[in-house]
């Protein structure tokens, strides 16, 4: 917390806190000690007003329209990412449950594997809509289903 206040309220502020200053009743031939104040900046408020709240604008580095450009690639990739991920352990867990199918493998033990991919399926499905925190806990519930799954084995 920077202790900040929003846009619309912080020039009224220091305009008062100033003229409170300024008349509080002593006599101070000095104009010195009354400028401890702060005075209102015609920057600070274009700044505000823009809806920067950062102590550094970076308005001459135009560092605002690159973040806004990778933030979209950046949910891209985790799209991407969640989808494939969960693509690849459904198509792992299917293949432990045919495999455990055929063998000798109680049948609690496939259907774990099924069950988990499954989950993982889900999760796929959720990752490619733009759900990836909700893909990414589905992913480490259907892993923890196929790993209960071997355990049985």
């Amino acid at each position: 917390m920077s202790g900040r206040t929003d846009s619309d309220t912080q020039d009224g502020i220091r305009t008062d806190a100033i003229e409170a200053h300024d008349t509080d009743g002593t006599d101070d031939t000095d104009t010195d000690t009354t400028d401890d104040m702060p005075r209102p900046d015609p920057d600070d408020a274009d700044a505000d007003a823009d809806g920067d709240s950062g102590e550094d604008s970076g308005e001459d580095s135009g560092e605002d329209s690159g973040e806004d450009e990778y933030a979209g690639e950046d949910a891209r990739q985790a799209r991407w990412t969640a989808a494939g991920t969960g693509a690849l352990l459904t198509l792992a867990g299917l293949a432990a449950a045919l495999l455990r199918l055929t063998g000798p493998a109680p049948a609690l033990v496939p259907a774990a594997y099924a069950l988990g991919a499954a989950v993982c399926a889900l999760a796929a499905l959720l990752g490619s809509r733009g759900r990836t925190r909700r893909a990414l806990w589905l992913l480490i519930a259907g892993v923890m289903v196929m790993a209960v799954g071997d355990q049985l084995d």
